[in-house]
């Protein structure tokens, strides 16, 4: 069985090292008082789904995440994900733009 992930926040970054280009769902979600916030980060994205208020990203892993169409941005429990990642891969790390359109990517870099 698959993995199925809604998180509370949520951004697409590119990663290319030249080898095995791909895209990934940086995801977020806002913990409480006892649990703190939490990231998760997808094993790369093959295919996109919507729907009027979700994208539903699929994984080469078989997980997929409902991402709402309104909650697409950094915040403190992605942040300093991605400034890690950028910090150990440079420019190889890339963060999408909001308006990109999910719908008409190539999810599959060749």
């Amino acid at each position: 069985m698959s993995n199925y992930y809604s998180p509370d926040n949520w951004v697409i970054i590119k990663m290319d090292d030249g080898n095995d280009p791909h895209y990934r769902v940086l995801a977020g979600w806002s913990g409480g008082y006892l649990d703190g916030d939490s990231w998760r980060m997808n094993s790369g994205i093959t295919e996109v789904n919507e729907t009027a208020d979700y994208y539903y990203f699929k994984g080469y892993s078989g997980s997929e995440y409902r991402c709402g169409k309104g909650s697409y941005m950094l915040r403190m429990n992605t942040a300093g994900t991605l400034a890690r990642l950028q910090e150990l891969h440079g420019d190889n790390v890339t963060l999408l733009p909001e308006d990109t359109d999910w719908m008409n990517m190539d999810w599959i870099i060749k």
